[in-house]
């Protein structure tokens, strides 16, 4: 989580901008005038002499409404409000769908994940993003997801048999979740996104051959990505070379994003960082002429 105002050069709106040898003999004859009414006038024809020979004045003469005072001046809009820097993720020039790139920006900008390594999972494409605390991609693969889409899942279904749940229950909840290293069983490391509802990414599962799981991560197309009870598969080599290095000795964020319902339905805190640093200066008044 840039503001942008309209500069005025040379020109205000309706005028000319005056030379700089004009500016500055209209402001000594100013200054004559004034110093003959009162003293005050002769600080002030000092004051502004000081500023025709200044270096600063150079400056200043491409906005002679701002030098001379005039009432109901209007400074620039750049100088009238002040651009904030906005924070963005870095993918290193690596591709990757437009909602990864707006959710990762927000999670830097606006500092969601506490400087914590996040994990983003887009299910329309089926792809798995790693960044480190301070938003620097560190790497992506294809993965596996529910067989059903959707972005909620039945509360309590982790401790269903898997032989119960039916194809159409098969969801990966889409959210915003604290996750951590931990073992399945006892014997397989995991990422544990949703313990209570059994939601992990970890390695790619082979143990049915029929479900051909290798096969599908390597197709060029996500269509058949969609095999998994509602976890997320990764290759074992990602698993190994960038999960879990990115979440050892340490906790992270996983956001999965929604496939169904719009963003700030799911993260209420979130917004567009490109949107949010849009020039605001279309609300300020007119430069006057």
């Amino acid at each position: 989580m840039q503001l942008k105002g309209r500069m005025t050069v040379t020109k205000a709106r309706g005028g000319t901008c005056l030379s700089g040898a004009s500016l500055a003999a209209l402001l000594l004859r100013r200054a004559r005038k004034m110093a003959a009414v009162t003293a005050q006038g002769i600080c002030l024809g000092l004051v502004a002499v000081s500023l025709a020979a200044s270096p600063a004045a150079a400056q200043e003469r491409s906005s002679p409404s701002l030098l001379l005072g005039e009432v109901g001046a209007t400074p620039p809009a750049s100088q009238a409000m002040a651009t904030p820097h906005s924070k963005r993720a870095s993918f290193s020039g690596a591709p990757a769908p437009h909602d990864v790139r707006q959710a990762a920006d927000w999670v830097v900008d606006s500092g969601d994940n506490h400087r914590l390594p996040f994990v983003i999972v887009e299910k329309k494409d089926t792809e798995v993003f790693v960044f480190d605390g301070q938003g620097q991609l560190r790497g992506a693969a294809p993965a596996l997801v529910g067989l059903a889409p959707g972005d909620d899942t039945i509360p309590g279904i982790g401790d269903w048999p898997l032989a119960d749940i039916r194809p159409e229950q098969r969801t990966t909840p889409a959210g915003r979740f604290v996750a951590s290293l931990g073992r399945d069983l006892g014997k397989l490391d995991v990422l544990w996104v949703d313990y209570a509802d059994a939601i992990s990414l970890h390695r790619v599962i082979t143990t049915n051959p029929q479900e051909r799981r290798l096969q599908r991560l390597a197709t060029p197309t996500p269509l058949d990505n969609r095999i998994s009870y509602g976890c997320i598969n990764v290759p074992a080599k990602f698993f190994d070379r960038v999960v879990d290095p990115a979440f050892t000795r340490t906790s992270g964020i996983v956001y999965i994003l929604p496939e169904i319902k719009s963003m700030r339905d799911v993260f209420s805190a979130y917004y567009d960082v490109a949107e949010h640093s849009q020039p605001q200066s279309a609300n300020l008044p007119t430069p006057a002429s």
